[in-house]
């Protein structure tokens, strides 16, 4: 089956876009795989006039948005992308679709220690924007550049920098303590700055350039979406980073509104 647009990734970025392309109606297909980054967390923060709902209330109420306004989406695992004469194809786990243009918003993964992960997202942190507000004035302790250090004592005068974190004690399913060589340091939170790793692997098979950010190498986009490879978008954070939840979604809408453009043949120069 072929569709004006394949959107690969389900998350704030993704149903955004299909949002926009469906009330564009424009025959819209959303595969995701069911692995949201913040599915952890049990509160988002920052989205105007949704803050503390749940991230995946969020993404149940966009996912029936979209629907309604006839939009498909199909939990799944994309196996390849190529290129085609008229598109592009998609690989599915038992099905191969077809599609004008693509849109990857594929998110990218917090390379957490597993010692940290099952407090990943409740009193282990990388986002202080996200989670500092719930951990005012308690016990914090950071691993990172000096910079986040600056940066979390807006919310606690209790703040001390690590230059390792070799463990963690918890009791009664809350942090109590973080190990730092042979210290133990009281803590109530832990801001801890993991590496990530964008989930870009098909973009980079279609050949989409990059460029150098703070987090590592991530697909270069311009400010509505576009990659370097014709019609091939990309937005969220698997083309930037430091993207908050509200921030992907207006990236997505943004290539979205491009890409309708795009399929109408009136592509302004640049990319």
């Amino acid at each position: 089956m072929t569709y004006e647009v394949v959107i690969i990734g389900g998350g704030a970025a993704g149903l955004s876009a299909a949002l926009m392309l469906t009330r564009a109606r424009r025959s819209v297909l959303v595969v995701d795989g069911a692995e949201p980054r913040n599915a952890p967390a049990a509160h988002m923060h920052n989205y105007l006039s949704r803050d503390g709902l749940s991230p995946l209330d969020l993404l149940k109420h966009g996912r029936a948005e979209v629907e309604g306004y006839g939009g498909e989406i199909v939990n799944d695992d994309v196996r390849g992308v190529s290129k085609t004469d008229d598109g592009f194809a998609v690989e599915l786990s038992e099905r191969t679709v077809h599609a004008q243009r693509l849109l990857f918003a594929t998110g990218l993964v917090d390379e957490v220690p597993d010692n940290l992960r099952e407090r990943w997202g409740r009193d282990v942190f990388g986002c202080p924007y996200c989670h500092g507000y719930e951990v005012r004035d308690q016990k914090l302790v950071v691993f990172g550049e000096e910079m986040k250090v600056k940066l979390v004592r807006q919310w606690s005068d209790d703040v001390t920098h690590v230059p390792t974190v070799d463990g963690i004690e918890v009791e009664d399913d809350r942090l109590v303590a973080v190990i730092s060589g042979s210290e133990r340091i009281p803590a109530d939170a832990l801001v801890y700055s993991a590496p990530v790793k964008p989930r870009d692997e098909f973009l980079l098979a279609l050949g989409a350039e990059t460029e150098e950010t703070m987090a590592g190498p991530f697909v270069r986009t311009d400010a509505k979406g576009r990659t370097s490879v014709p019609g091939v978008y990309a937005a969220g954070n698997v083309t930037d980073p430091t993207a908050i939840v509200i921030v992907a979604a207006a990236q997505g809408a943004q290539a979205a509104g491009m890409i309708n453009v795009d399929l109408l043949g009136l592509m302004p120069a640049g990319g």
